[in-house]
């Protein structure tokens, strides 16, 4: 799919609200060519990463509530057949048997705003011209996750496959269901955990899997006509996301943008296959209350120039930007959240009109 958003704008997914109610029009105000659905954290733990992603597992008995914990029941007896019967329905996905992809839905009581959105784009699609998902990624999600003996999932092969696929059939089945609007989707991967690579104490988290792991997702968006990104808000190696069958690099940068530079080169070669550079350049904190449109677009337009003056084409960058808050608003004042998406449809409508 050919993406040229030229500086439009998207948000990452949270917003400080119980009532969707309240966030649709925030979206649609300021977002309305890329809006996208609201996960609504306030809402309680059933708006958590186990409750929307991974239920699967929990209906299959292999991943277990306790004491609002979630951890992997594979001591029991009926691990066995809960394998049998995931691997069973992960492969009838795999075949495009639709009955099987319902099994890896979000469920109505633990995502809300998601159905909300739908019902509202139903209605009205407005300007927009892509719809936004998102969903937790595997290392994220991995490294919360214990098994019976109190082993980290994300190093034990078995468990971190069942997160993997899990998330790959949702991901599949999110990027289906919007796409149903007659719109293109764009699905976000939150992946702040790749932050562990190359640290001492995560000395075997290698590159590979993390790139196995994540293609693996991208691949189940790409079958469902959708554009794949990563959400990541802080200095990671780049060249991962890089060397990845990945669509978009969103990132914290107003925080975080120089750490680009570095990595100029692979970015170089992410932007000449048609990758995006998702700039989440609107501070998700009290900081954004002292700054204003310009002063943002200052900040930007310092990073956007670091990367042209390291053999990044002005235009081919220019042409493949998009503007974003620095991170997700759900644990946010909601009049800091509306303040923040304001600034990022300023900040977007300025780099649109070129004025930089």
């Amino acid at each position: 799919m050919t993406f040229y958003p030229g500086g439009l704008a998207t948000g990452i997914g949270s917003l400080p609200y119980t009532d969707p109610g309240l966030a649709l029009p925030l979206i649609r105000e300021n977002m309305p060519v890329i809006p996208h659905w609201p996960q609504l954290p306030r809402r309680g733990g059933a708006e958590g990463f186990v409750f929307q992603f991974l239920q699967p597992l929990v209906q299959f008995k292999l991943l277990v509530m306790e004491n609002d914990r979630a951890i992997f029941d594979d001591e029991s007896p009926h691990w066995p057949d809960g394998l049998t019967n995931f691997y069973t329905a992960y492969l009838a996905v795999e075949e495009k048997d639709l009955d099987a992809l319902e099994a890896f839905a979000l469920p109505r009581e633990a995502a809300t705003g998601f159905y909300a959105f739908l019902e509202e784009m139903e209605r009205d699609l407005g300007e927009a011209l892509y719809l936004k998902g998102h969903l937790a990624g595997p290392l994220t999600i991995a490294f919360q996750l214990k098994n019976r003996r109190g082993r980290i999932a994300y190093y034990e092969d078995q468990l971190r496959d069942l997160v993997v696929k899990t998330l790959a059939a949702h991901a599949c089945w999110q990027a289906r269901t919007l796409a149903g609007l007659n719109r293109p989707p764009i699905i976000f991967v939150d992946e702040p955990a790749i932050s562990v690579y190359g640290q001492s104490t995560y000395i075997t988290v290698t590159r590979e899997m993390i790139k196995n792991d994540l293609n693996t997702i991208f691949d189940f968006i790409h079958q469902a006509g959708g554009l794949a990104g990563v959400h990541s808000c802080d200095a990671i190696d780049w060249s991962i996301l890089c060397e990845c069958d990945l669509d978009i690099i969103n990132l914290d940068a107003y925080n975080f943008g120089p750490s680009l530079f570095v990595y100029a080169r692979e970015l170089n070669d992410f932007i000449h296959r048609g990758g995006i550079m998702a700039w989440g350049i609107v501070p998700t904190s009290e900081k954004a209350f002292a700054e204003d449109e310009k002063s943002l677009l200052s900040r930007w337009y310092e990073l956007f120039s670091g990367l042209v003056e390291r053999g990044i084409p002005a235009e081919l960058l220019y042409r493949q930007s998009m503007i974003t808050p620095a991170c997700g608003t759900g644990l946010l004042a909601p009049e800091l959240a509306e303040h923040i998406y304001r600034l990022t449809r300023q900040v977007s409508e300025r780099v649109r009109e070129g004025a930089f």
